[in-house]
Parts: C-alpha cells; structure tokens; sequence
C-alpha cells in the first residue's frame, strides 16, 4: 500500500447479516479499483447505547422482516442463509478474535470462517468451543487464540477501536469510510463505488448540505421504551 493507495475502513460487528454481505462484496470492489480495506470489529450495542437506538431484532416485526430480507438478499448473492440458533448473540469473543492484534496476517479468514459459520450454517457464535473450532477448521490453533479472548489488552483493543468509531460518527454496522466519507449499509456499496471511481455527485459538489434540524422527539430512553437486555454486553 502506497501513500496514493484508497483506503476503506470497514466497521461490523458479527451480529449483523447486513455487514456479512457488506463484507463479502467490498473486497471484489475493492481489488478492482487498486483500493485497501481495513477490517474493524467493532460493538454495535456500543453504538445502540451511545446514539440511543434499538437494534433490528430488539424490534420484532422489524427482526422478523430482517431475516426474510436476508434471505432474499443471501439468495441473490449465492449465499446460504442459516442464521445462528440464537440471535443476538455475545459477539464479544467472535470480535476480540477478529481483532488483527489477534488474528494476525489471517484476520480476512477468520471474518470469512466466522461470518460463514454462523450465517451460513447456523453456529452459535456466542459460544468460544463453536469458535475455537472454527478456527480450527481453517488450520488456526483454536485453543490458543480462543484463551486471547480474555486478555485485558485485547479487551481494551476492541475498546479502542469501538471507540475510535464512534469518534468519527458510526452510527450502525456495516459502515464504511471512504476519503473521509462515511458510507452505512449493506444498500449503499453503490455509493462506496462512486467515491472511489470519483463519480460521487455529493463529493464533486463540494460536499453542499446544510444540516437543518427542527422538532425533537423525546429520547428512547425519556419515553420508557425497552432498552437492550438487562447484561447485554458491551465491549
């Protein structure tokens, strides 16, 4: 990677399906164009809890259309879609592990190995034996990374990189951030792909919009409305 070389930093938590999409497709897109993708696992409860939002399956008509508007979208992309037993899940050790100060050189297999699992197979990834066998699976010493999971360095790294994103205004996963644009959602390649090709209409404008704001609704919170799980882990 040179000075010259577009860089995408992609943030997704293992809790979205959207960001497994996201993920299969930004590398293809990326390699075409001489681009660089930065992986970054980060906590999307985190986010819930900073920006004061719900997430998909806290909502239930909501996480009921999600999972058939992932099968959908799986089915388009050949994609199998079995979705974990259990969901949400703690993505804590599946993240931790996804960290490049812990994955290493192999950190784009183990996204690949653990987003394939438990999307496409239905593991539990909440589960670090499912996950040291995982990891296993792509000829990786499972036992020794999994007991990285509760190293307090690395417990600070996904901290810090938790952090750093909300630093920059991520709001959800999967987002990505092109030339200091920000890009979310799976839906929104499209719009990765113009920056990159210097087609954006909001970039070459000169970046026009004026923020206007108006009315507020109460927060989440003021209203009583629920909150994630009493315990649900953060990072």
């Amino acid at each position: 990677m040179t000075a010259d070389t577009p860089t995408i930093d992609f943030y997704f938590d293992f809790l979205s399906p959207y960001a497994r999409f996201a993920w299969h497709r930004i590398r293809p897109m990326a390699e075409k164009r001489g681009a660089t993708v930065r992986a970054w696992p980060i906590a999307l409860a985190v986010l819930l809890d900073r920006w004061g939002q719900l997430g998909p399956a806290e909502i239930d008509p909501k996480r009921a259309f999600t999972y058939r508007d992932c099968f959908r979208i799986s089915h388009r992309l050949g994609l199998p879609f079995e979705p974990p037993h259990q969901h949400p899940f703690n993505p804590l050790p599946a993240l931790r592990l996804a960290l490049r100060e812990v994955s290493g050189e192999r950190q784009f297999d183990v996204i690949d190995a653990i987003y394939d699992a438990g999307w496409s197979h239905g593991a539990e990834l909440g589960s670090v034996d499912v996950l040291r066998g995982i990891l296993d699976g792509i000829g990786l010493d499972g036992a020794k990374l999994v007991t990285r999971v509760s190293d307090p360095d690395v417990k600070e790294a996904l901290k810090a990189v938790t952090s750093q994103a909300v630093e920059r205004g991520v709001f959800g996963v999967p987002t990505m951030i092109v030339a200091d644009e920000l890009v979310w959602g799976n839906d929104r390649l499209d719009d990765v792909e113009a920056i990159l090709d210097g087609t954006d209409p909001y970039v070459n404008a000169g970046r026009p919009l004026i923020e206007r704001t108006g009315i507020r609704r109460p927060t989440l919170a003021g209203h009583g409305a629920p909150r994630l799980p009493s315990g649900t882990p953060h990072a």
